[in-house]
């Protein structure tokens, strides 16, 4: 009994609104940056494959690929390390709540330390909300790209209408302008989208997208969360001086009446008439 008592109080103890939170953050920021990796390369070869035939031409798009790599690279040690200490700063907010009287009591270095980890996870979620947006660019083009295979597989009676359906890199300033050829029609459009690379690079960067979702997610749950731990600790302490107040006023009485205090009604006749 004692070790279940035990098990219980340390299971009450744990803060299982921050646990779920780090979780989905650590979930979300493995699929953003492993996939978002893998998409980059995949998009590197399709278009070295397909949209440029000179390397000069998209020396510059492999340089930004490159770039958010490394991106990706600080990313994510950067947000494993932030979910560890939120993770911590969680279990501190649960314990002083729930410990009030006792040892874990809120100092005031521990409820700025709380506000600072609320203002930054909000600013980090405002943040985040642009690259969320950012990482739906690529699944709008390859959203277009499949929705113009699918037409020209429904068009496949009528060659000369098949020629006429493109998909221009260069229109979404993936390319130089001057790129040869820079942009997949007809048949040879429809073969690109029927190529393993194609299809993987497509489902990298859904995959991607939804990690960023789910990033952007666990941010603003971990901020909501933070502000109502903050927030109920600051009511307990609040009663908490409200009751000593109450202790203080109770013995200032006693001292001011002699040490004892006394009904400020006369006694009635049967308290009168009892013996002394």
């Amino acid at each position: 009994m004692g070790c279940y008592d035990c098990c219980m109080r340390c299971l009450g103890r744990v803060p299982y609104c921050s646990l779920a939170a780090t979780l989905l953050c650590f979930s979300g920021i493995a699929l953003f940056c492993g996939c978002g990796h893998q998409a980059l390369t995949e998009t590197e070869r399709l278009i070295e494959t397909y949209f440029a035939r000179n390397q000069k031409d998209y020396d510059t798009l492999v340089y930004i690929i490159e770039y958010f790599q490394y991106f990706i690279y600080g990313l994510a040690s950067f947000f494993f390390l932030y979910c560890i200490i939120l993770l911590a700063e969680g279990f501190y907010t649960t314990s002083a709540a729930k410990q009030t009287f006792g040892e874990f009591r809120s100092t005031m270095c521990g409820r700025c330390l709380s506000s600072s980890f609320i203002v930054m996870t909000y600013l980090l979620a405002a943040l985040w909300m642009l690259v969320f947006a950012f990482s739906a660019l690529p699944v709008y083009f390859f959203y277009n790209m499949d929705a113009t295979c699918q037409t020209i597989d429904v068009l496949t009676e009528t060659p000369t209408s098949i020629n006429q359906l493109c998909v221009d890199a260069r229109q979404f300033g993936l390319l130089p302008r001057n790129t040869v050829p820079g942009k997949a029609c007809g048949m040879t459009l429809s073969t690109v989208c029927k190529t393993r690379e194609y299809r993987m690079t497509y489902d990298l960067y859904i995959a991607a997208f939804a990690g960023a979702g789910i990033t952007l997610l666990s941010l603003v749950h971990c901020s909501l969360n933070l502000a109502v731990n903050q927030v109920f600790l600051r009511r307990m302490k609040h009663k908490a001086k409200e009751e000593s107040r109450g202790y203080d006023l109770y013995g200032r009485l006693q001292r001011d009446r002699g040490g004892t205090l006394c009904s400020p009604y006369p006694p009635t006749s049967s308290e009168t008439l009892q013996p002394r």
